[in-house]
């Protein structure tokens, strides 16, 4: 048996092995450090992620690579217009030879859940994530489950298709910590990419985990100990308000919204090596954390307009706010 030191070194993960996770994910994920960092922030900050981009840029790829060096279970879920909550949750199914109802968990029951091309499911199959994402259960008939711990969402939607899709409700994107686009590779990337893909065997074959799903819950609860100054907290706050009060927004940022801020920032500083935050780190989350809970003035929807219009808004109150010191 353990004794209980040698217990907390298993579960315990060094900061410096968060930098050495993040080159191995590039190992297959090419060229995108930065969103590889961002990603990994997401998930330790217990926060789901929404890429609205282009089919083809390696979003399957981030996510796959991203659950297996971090030693998570991993599903895969298509989203289309016939799809029902069940299908995704998963459903309760009679055993006459026990007279009783058996659970059938459905895929979400993973840690890392790809939700792919999420706006193809009718509103009904997305309303049923909301209680996952926010609350981490599941309730079938009148039994509530649990899902696995860690847990994270990563959603996709493709922003130039829109014929058959259902745009997320704001209610639904407020259930997103970030908002990311990966774009296409640069030329040494993509030069990569292309000579990987004639290898007969896969790539994300050759990763091996990292972390254990102890060592992950782990390091989100380090987060909630990253040292944050009054300085920097009331430069978030004044960020916050002034969306509140910049004509440019229908309405601002919500006090849910500034927390998702503090959280990922938290979060990101923790992916640097740090345990204390610093003004940038507050500045490099703001617009992947606030960009999608905001709604432009004259904008009705929450469409790949509004959002840049948003992240404009915002990149210019960044500008008129000077950073603590």
């Amino acid at each position: 048996m353990h004794d209980t030191a040698s217990t907390m070194r298993e579960t315990q993960a060094p900061l410096e092995l968060l930098d050495h996770l993040v080159a191995e994910v590039e190992k297959v994920f090419h060229g995108k450090r930065e969103v590889v960092r961002l990603a990994v922030s997401a998930l330790l900050a217990r926060g789901h992620l929404l890429f609205e981009d282009v089919p083809g840029v390696g979003k399957t790829t981030l996510a796959h690579a991203l659950a297996r060096v971090l030693g998570l279970g991993f599903r895969r879920i298509q989203f289309t217009s016939d799809l029902l909550p069940s299908d995704v949750l998963g459903v309760s199914v009679y055993d006459p030879r026990t007279a009783e109802f058996d659970v059938r968990p459905g895929p979400i029951f993973a840690n890392v859940v790809l939700a792919d091309e999420i706006n193809r499911a009718p509103p009904r199959t997305q309303s049923g994530l909301l209680q996952a994402m926010q609350e981490g259960k599941v309730t079938l008939d009148d039994r509530t489950l649990a899902l696995p711990s860690p847990f994270m969402v990563m959603a996709t939607q493709n922003p130039l298709e829109h014929h058959g899709t259902y745009p997320l409700p704001e209610s639904q994107l407020d259930r997103f910590l970030m908002r990311l686009t990966i774009g296409y590779p640069g030329m040494e990337a993509e030069k990569r990419i292309l000579l990987e893909s004639a290898s007969s065997v896969p790539m994300l074959d050759a990763l091996e985990p990292m972390l254990t799903p102890a060592q992950v819950i782990h390091l989100q609860s380090e987060v909630e100990h990253v040292r944050a100054d009054d300085a920097i907290v009331d430069h978030l706050m004044e960020i916050v308000r002034k969306t509140r009060s910049a004509s440019g927004f229908r309405m601002g940022v919500s006090p849910r919204g500034a927390i998702a801020l503090f959280r990922a920032a938290r979060a990101f500083a923790l992916v640097s090596g740090r345990r204390y935050l610093v003004p940038d780190d507050v500045r490099r989350l703001v617009v992947p954390c606030l960009a999608h809970r905001l709604l432009p003035a004259g904008s009705t929807a929450a469409t790949l307009d509004a959002h840049e219009q948003a992240a404009a808004l915002l990149e210019r109150i960044l500008e008129e706010t000077e950073s603590p010191v």
